[in-house]
């Protein structure tokens, strides 16, 4: 018998289980296939998914100065439109997002090559809890307040001056640098400030002062010795503004940087240096 027609059939047999079996495995593979759109109110982490409109993003990126010196990190960035405008319409060193959802990152990573950005931007499936963003100069984030409370104290222990924008919802207590509305959505923008709280030990010319400061976020108060007499003031990120008496009933202003343990500037006239002494109680 002439084997040829056995193989034939054999291979249009193995040809037809292909074309059975094929559309079911391509269907069972995850969402981050090139077909894959998200829906508004889909199910993420912790939160659904609602994208930033894009005139609010424009908002944001103005309120943080974003520029060619930054390194921006957007905290679940969904289809990556945050990040790839920084690039794109703010000339941002280099941008990252991190999403938990792997199809989104397949998503963002595509958009940022269709936008033509990739070289400066990417995107990373991770927890936003569990990932290192300390490297940031700007945060961007669109979270539940929930979240954001959570994320307080990693903020807060960033570089001082680290520029940060949420939409919609506040971090509590924290108050806003600044606020802006955008067509009913609204963004609030802080910059993380230096620690202050302390007593510190201030050489302005001839004159030496004490400071006790207790500090609440960018705003603190506390005493000036001698005299005791009560000082408030606050910080922009790591420069720190308030008054002080000068003996004869008027107010000298206290203008300066803080570096760690350590703040010089200018009192009035007279160049200071302090040094921080002891932690607040």
């Amino acid at each position: 018998m002439d084997p040829m027609p056995l193989v034939t059939s054999r291979r249009a047999t193995v040809v037809m289980l292909l074309a059975t079996v094929l559309p079911f495995v391509a269907a069972a593979q995850p969402a981050a296939q090139a077909d894959f759109e998200p829906r508004v109110g889909q199910a993420g982490k912790d939160v659904i998914w609602v994208p930033t409109p894009n005139g609010l993003i424009d908002r944001m990126l103005r309120m943080a100065n974003a520029g060619p010196n930054d390194k921006l990190v957007d905290l679940g960035s969904g289809d990556g439109r945050i990040a790839i405008a920084a690039v794109r319409d703010f000339k941002v060193a280099s941008a990252t997002g991190i999403e938990y959802n792997p199809a989104m990152v397949t998503l963002s990573n595509r958009n940022a090559a269709e936008q033509g950005v990739a070289q400066r931007v990417k995107f990373v499936e991770g927890d936003i809890f569990a990932t290192d963003f300390s490297d940031a100069t700007i945060v961007t984030m669109y979270l539940l307040p929930s979240l954001n409370l959570r994320l307080r104290p990693t903020i807060l222990n960033m570089k001082p001056g680290t520029r940060i924008v949420s939409h919609a919802f506040t971090l509590e207590e924290w108050r806003p640098d600044d606020r802006a509305d955008v067509e009913g959505q609204n963004a609030y923008f802080r910059i993380v400030p230096a620690r202050v709280a302390g007593t510190w030990k201030v050489q302005a010319g001839s004159e030496a002062i004490e400071l006790k400061l207790m500090q609440s976020f960018q705003d603190f108060r506390g005493s000036v010795s001698p005299g005791n007499a009560p000082v408030q003031g606050s910080l922009k990120g790591d420069e720190i503004r308030f008054m002080l008496p000068d003996g004869r009933g008027g107010q000298r202003e206290f203008v300066g940087k803080v570096n760690g343990e350590q703040m010089t500037g200018k009192l009035g006239t007279a160049d200071f240096t302090g040094t921080r002494t002891a932690a607040a109680p």
